[in-house]
């Protein structure tokens, strides 16, 4: 976690290489939900104790969650703060939005597909985007 930027990719390396020496993936994946979420909930407390906020709106897919949702209320109630979560019904997840993201960036590139390699390191701050 680099200030409130996380990312996962480190995490999901290690585990592969534990999952392929043998460790039990029920452990392995319990231990990366453990781990993500709790970046996420220390990524929120930062944001809102950085911008003094006494309120979390949960949003995304991953919102569903029973357990990231406990995780927030817990950290909420330490803080004296309210957690606020849509229905699911309202939690989408973002790949569309991926998706068209892609599309907009192959129309103003004029590239292949296939020229294209996935860059998981990527920071969103670092995209350029110039197809507006």
């Amino acid at each position: 976690m680099k200030g409130m930027d996380v990312c996962f990719s480190g995490l999901l390396t290690r585990a592969k290489h534990l999952a392929d020496a043998g460790e039990n993936r029920s452990d392995l994946a319990f231990s990366l939900q453990e781990s993500a979420f709790s970046m996420l909930v220390e990524v929120a407390e930062r944001a809102m104790a950085h911008c003094d906020k006494k309120e979390l709106l949960l949003g995304g897919g991953v919102a569903c969650s029973k357990i990231l949702q406990e995780k927030c209320r817990i950290m909420c109630e330490e803080r004296g703060a309210q957690m606020f979560v849509p229905a699911n019904e309202f939690l989408v997840d973002n790949a569309a939005m991926i998706a068209w993201q892609g599309v907009l960036e192959k129309r103003k590139a004029n590239k292949n597909y296939d020229e294209w390699q996935p860059n998981p390191q990527w920071r969103t701050d670092e995209v350029k985007v110039d197809w507006r």
